[in-house]
């Protein structure tokens, strides 16, 4: 864990040096090809950066920071485009948004926010339950996730598919809270207004549903102006073959080892099964339409089936998942060791 942590800091002082150099100088070098290849180096110091980190946690978390979120705000950053153009005032605000999954909250247009002034002053405790309830849910989810590490440890007398369900749970559960904590403190620092990064995907109605509006909405909203609309005429599916090779690489961080492709089928699957969702939704519009009682477990179902054919074989088969579940017992030693409990003696 003391390597580790090591490892971390270097990789984020290397990051953040990086950040500094495009703050600085390729901020100064005119929009287009010649910022573009400025940014060539840190694209593939982003890519690498992570493969230095051998903890599951770690590393993953920090693929999809650079290698992903990262290099993708910096691509529309080489054109003027994106939440890092126009440069920020602030270098630290530079890098936050850069390397970590936030996404700053547009102004809304000047009638919407006249009228959201006027609804707040008849409520004026309206948005108060709303952020409540999300930091309620968080807190669920994280004894959700506990009970879940927890019902590990009786795996041998668990069916397959009920370990595969909660490995399903484990996935979007660590995700959700890996980028909630990472966008907390820039949230406390800064002030910053920030959009969250999932919205309950288990409450999808549809494959759109869940991948556009529910699911990582930091991914599909990096997605869509980097290679979604500049290219919507020439592929439909990009979206799809993007994000599952960008999967393969987090998966070479993990697992270390040559890939399979098992994860590109499943993004390219979902793409294709998306768009034939989106043409039957127009052919049928307002004639036949299945109730959401139906079609958010269908939805959730296909997503599950799918990920236990083709997006956890790999982590299995590699022993990805077994280090993840003994990283929490590390953890746990380490913080047992280095953060012990001194309660203060009562005096009698």
């Amino acid at each position: 864990m003391d390597a580790e942590i090591k490892n971390f800091i270097k990789v984020s002082i290397t990051a953040i040096t990086s950040l500094c150099y495009c703050y600085y100088i390729v901020a100064r070098i005119p929009k287009g090809m010649m910022r573009l290849l400025s940014l060539f180096p840190i694209f593939y110091l982003f890519t690498m950066l992570p493969c230095n980190l051998n903890f599951v946690h770690l590393g993953g978390s920090t693929a999809f920071f650079l290698g992903w979120l990262g290099n993708f705000k910096l691509l529309l950053f080489a054109f003027d485009q994106g939440p890092l153009s126009p440069p920020l005032p602030k270098l630290l605000h530079f890098i936050s948004i850069a390397c970590l999954p936030i996404k700053l909250k547009q102004d809304p247009p000047p009638n919407t926010k006249n009228n959201k002034k006027t609804i707040s002053q008849k409520h004026p405790k309206s948005h108060n339950p709303t952020k409540v309830s999300r930091s309620m849910l968080l807190v669920i989810k994280a004894l959700f996730l506990a009970m879940i590490i927890r019902a590990y440890d009786h795996r041998p007398n668990l069916h397959p598919y009920v370990i595969l369900v909660l490995y399903c749970c484990h996935t979007y559960l660590v995700g959700e809270i890996i980028l909630a904590l990472a966008a907390t403190p820039v949230r406390a620092i800064f002030g910053f207004e920030i959009e969250p990064q999932f919205n309950e995907p288990y409450l999808a109605t549809s494959l759109q549903d869940f991948w556009g509006h529910r699911w990582n909405l930091m991914v599909t909203s990096i997605l869509r102006p980097t290679i979604y609309i500049p290219i919507h005429r020439i592929s439909a599916n990009v979206i799809g073959s993007l994000s599952s090779l960008a999967h393969e690489v987090i998966y070479f961080c993990f697992t270390r080892v040559y890939p399979t492709w098992e994860v590109t089928w499943f993004f390219v699957l979902h793409s294709l099964c998306t768009a034939i969702e989106v043409v039957v939704k127009k052919a049928t519009t307002n004639k036949w339409q299945l109730h959401r009682a139906i079609s958010g477990p269908l939805t959730v179902g296909f997503v599950a089936v799918t990920g236990f054919w083709l997006f956890f074989p790999q982590l299995i088969r590699n022993g990805v998942v077994e280090k993840a579940i003994k990283e929490y017992s590390i953890l746990a030693n380490f913080v047992k060791v280095n953060l012990p409990l001194q309660l203060p003696l009562q005096k009698s």
